[in-house]
């Protein structure tokens, strides 16, 4: 395992277990909502707003954690007919192109968290570049992942 991958590796540990953080606070607020609005008929104005906050905060570093382990939906059909270097050059090709989404992601998620940075949201009270962070950092996270991937495949052809 080369240097990379290992980065690679570590990252996506703190991810996944940040990722089941989330969850299971999104879970708790959820479900303290819910008590508060139909036990206690008494709505907490603030849990939305988080709850929607932590979503997008799962989905996006969900994604990186799915493209690690290689959980996106692919298309082997075209690999399979192109033998084993085809289908190596191929995945590199693969990886190229979503390095380039993600430098996208990263550019313009940087560009619109500083856009907002003066925006406070209107229950939590917090600055909303807080929360569009996730774009740029999902983004590098992404490219440091394919990166890996780039890596692990021309060592494989190497040998």
């Amino acid at each position: 395992m080369h240097r990379l991958d290992r980065i690679s590796r570590h990252i996506n540990t703190q991810v996944e277990r940040s990722l089941f953080v989330l969850g299971v606070l999104m879970i708790g607020v959820v479900a303290a909502q819910v008590f508060f609005r139909y036990v206690l008929n008494h709505s907490l104005f603030w849990s939305e707003e988080l709850a929607r906050y932590i979503l997008v905060w799962l989905t996006f570093l969900g994604a990186t954690a799915a493209y690690r382990r290689g959980a996106h939906p692919r298309i082997d059909l075209f690999a399979a007919r192109l033998g084993s270097r085809g289908a190596r050059a191929l995945r590199v090709g693969a990886h190229l192109v979503a390095m380039a989404f993600c430098g996208v992601l990263v550019i313009y998620g940087a560009q619109f968290a500083y856009f907002v940075r003066l925006q406070i949201s209107p229950a939590l009270q917090i600055p909303k570049w807080t929360v569009l962070l996730v774009l740029p950092f999902s983004g590098l996270v992404m490219c440091l992942h394919a990166a890996a991937a780039i890596a692990s495949e021309l060592k494989e052809s190497a040998s």
